[in-house]
């Protein structure tokens, strides 16, 4: 008899926005729909039901012993850092016998980039942005959710410095809604200063909720004072295809221990605008021209990339 594959947990935020909520637990629902051969559950880590613990029963209860944990998260702040493993090291205490292996937050994948691109699209409507020469007046503001961990925020200048590499527009600026600055009337203002004429608010959301809604209206508040300033608003990522693959290679990757740093978004690796000649190509030892005048003992020239693409991937 096959051993089962181990079941997916998927974890969330939480929100007090009900809509936000039920959004998750549909994309959950729909998990299980695509995948009948896997159980799968989710919960939240505070603010909405189910909580996680909840989620862990259910799986219990259907007999799961092994499961993979997938936090349903664009950054790894507090939650995907703190929050999640506490809570998971607390069930397994409280179920003896179960075993689980955790997964990494979803980050500025190339397919949540390209769904980005999408919604821009979308926002700028008639006026077809495509080509890179449509999009040279445009600038986007990615607006993070925002935290008290410095890392987390860089994630998102990270998926914003991801987006317009190679795609054409003006330029990509960030903001945060929460614990974090710049917020959203302040990184509009920063895209004026530097000359933008067209600006996209881009929220950094998976779905719907009360930060996002406040991005909005944030946005529109800034709008109405500066009515010379054309401003737009686009959709958060939501429940796309995308989305839906990226958690089962996330899946994926925890039930093999396959679990590599950012390789996700690595020219080496991944075809992205302007660098898919980059693709497979073998690493070389490199010399840096500095390199003989290193007096600490340490020949920064001789290593190769530690990713060893051509062949490790």
């Amino acid at each position: 008899m096959t051993t089962p594959p181990p079941a997916l947990l998927i974890a969330g935020h939480g929100t007090r926005d009900e809509a936000g909520a039920e959004a998750f637990r549909d994309f959950v629902r729909e998990l299980g729909r695509r995948n009948p051969e896997l159980p799968v559950a989710g919960g939240f880590i505070e603010l909405s039901p189910p909580p996680l613990g909840d989620a862990v029963t259910e799986l219990v209860e259907r007999g799961v012993r092994r499961f993979a944990a997938v936090p349903l998260m664009l950054v790894s702040a507090g939650h995907a850092k703190g929050d999640i493993p506490a809570a998971l090291a607390r069930e397994k205490e409280r179920h003896p016998g179960i075993s689980y292996t955790y997964g990494r937050p979803l980050g500025p994948h190339p397919a949540l980039l390209a769904v980005l691109e999408r919604r821009l699209d979308e926002a700028l409507g008639g006026s077809g942005a495509r080509t890179p020469a449509d999009r040279a007046d445009v600038t986007v503001l990615l607006v993070g959710r925002g935290s008290t961990d410095p890392d987390a925020n860089a994630e998102v200048l990270k998926a914003a410095r991801l987006l317009w590499e190679g795609r054409g527009y003006a330029g990509v600026e960030t903001a945060f809604v929460s614990l974090a600055v710049p917020d959203v009337p302040s990184g509009l203002d920063r895209c004026v200063k530097l000359g933008a004429r067209r600006i996209v608010v881009l929220p950094y959301f998976l779905f719907t909720g009360i930060l996002p809604d406040r991005v909005r209206q944030q946005t529109e508040g800034w709008a109405a004072a500066h009515p010379e300033v054309e401003v737009r608003s686009a959709e958060v990522i939501g429940p796309e295809p995308e989305l839906l693959d990226l958690v089962m290679e996330r899946y994926r990757e925890a039930v093999g221990g396959d679990l590599r740093m950012n390789c996700d978004s690595c020219v080496y690796r991944i075809a992205l605008p302007g660098f898919e000649d980059k693709v497979g190509a073998p690493q070389q030892p490199h010399f840096h021209p500095d390199d003989d005048g290193d007096h600490d003992g340490h020949h920064h020239g001789h290593h190769t990339h530690g990713h060893s693409h051509s062949h490790a991937h």
